[in-house]
């Protein structure tokens, strides 16, 4: 899985003024006027979208650089960092959809493949992984590894029969910054939209 490691746009002041109407600091600010990290997550996300209407891209990313700039971590020690989430439906059955997975063609030419609780997959790219939990046809769990990736990174893939298609749900949690988080959504969409063009 070839990854471009490149974020959408700059995280610093300047840019974030520019997309957002105020820099970095002063909405850093503005969320610890809303309870601060102690409010939780999902309650300041909800203040930046639906309240501030601050698109779902900057939204992610202030919430993160806030918990990094305020020193929050999860029970680790590592920071919980960005989440991303992918989708894809597929025209096939969700036995179909998992097997795909299984059969390791979407890590790419010389990639390994041990598809067993505890096995390891590796790519030609560089990034390695161990499966977690493999529950057919309905969830996928693993470890995604390589360099500049977190030690905490979990990938799951949750399938659903949405009549004759099966829909994919593809989460990558704790991506260390935002270069990895959008370098991942984009290499995941394209992995996706290879095992979509194998299956249909």
């Amino acid at each position: 899985m070839q990854v471009k490691y490149q974020s959408d746009f700059a995280v610093d002041e300047s840019t974030a003024n520019k997309e957002t109407g105020q820099g970095l600091e002063a909405w850093f600010k503005d969320l610890d006027s809303q309870g601060g990290v102690a409010a939780g997550r999902r309650p300041l996300l909800d203040y930046l979208f639906r309240e501030r209407k601050v698109n779902a891209w900057w939204t992610t990313t202030l919430m993160v650089e806030y918990e990094a700039a305020r020193g929050v971590t999860e029970k680790d020690g590592r920071p919980n960092g960005y989440n991303i989430c992918v989708t894809k439906s597929v025209a096939a059955s969700p036995d179909v959809v998992f097997a795909a997975f299984g059969g390791g063609a979407w890590l790419g030419e010389g990639a390994t493949c041990d598809f067993k609780e505890g096995g390891r997959f590796t790519d030609a790219h560089g990034h390695a992984g161990t499966f977690k939990k493999i529950a057919a046809p309905k969830t996928l769990r693993f470890t995604i590894e390589g360099e500049g990736h977190s030690p905490s990174e979990l990938v799951e893939i949750k399938l659903a029969p949405a009549g004759a298609k099966t829909g994919i749900t593809l989460n990558h949690n704790r991506c260390p910054n935002r270069a990895v988080a959008d370098g991942m959504r984009a290499a995941w969409g394209e992995v996706l939209i290879r095992i979509k063009e194998e299956l249909e």
